[in-house]
């Protein structure tokens, strides 16, 4: 059985902006079989848009956590919606 594909949208707030954050995002993406963005915000936060099955997503998600970008991050929000297919690959997205 073929597992769904789902979107995840994560906001990271701390200090997320200016420490290498959406690069080292995007080295764990290519880890996972998982398409998006990650961009900085107007706000200083930063947004994590990525499509998956929920386990690729789930387990991209940890693998941010896990990461040395942790140290950053006080707060994610996030929020899962179904898949609408439109992302190719991950890149860093651009600033708001």
């Amino acid at each position: 059985m073929k597992e769904d594909k789902q979107c995840i949208c994560v906001r990271y707030t701390g200090h997320v902006q200016g420490v290498g954050f959406r690069y080292t995002v995007l080295s764990v993406a290519g880890r996972f079989p998982v398409a998006g963005f990650v961009r900085n915000e107007s706000d200083g936060s930063v947004l994590l848009e990525a499509e998956g099955t929920a386990g690729e997503l789930t387990a991209f998600i940890n693998a941010i956590r896990q990461s040395p970008l942790q140290r950053y991050i006080m707060e994610e929000q996030i929020s899962w919606q179904p898949a609408a297919g439109r992302f190719q690959g991950f890149t860093i997205g651009h600033s708001r």
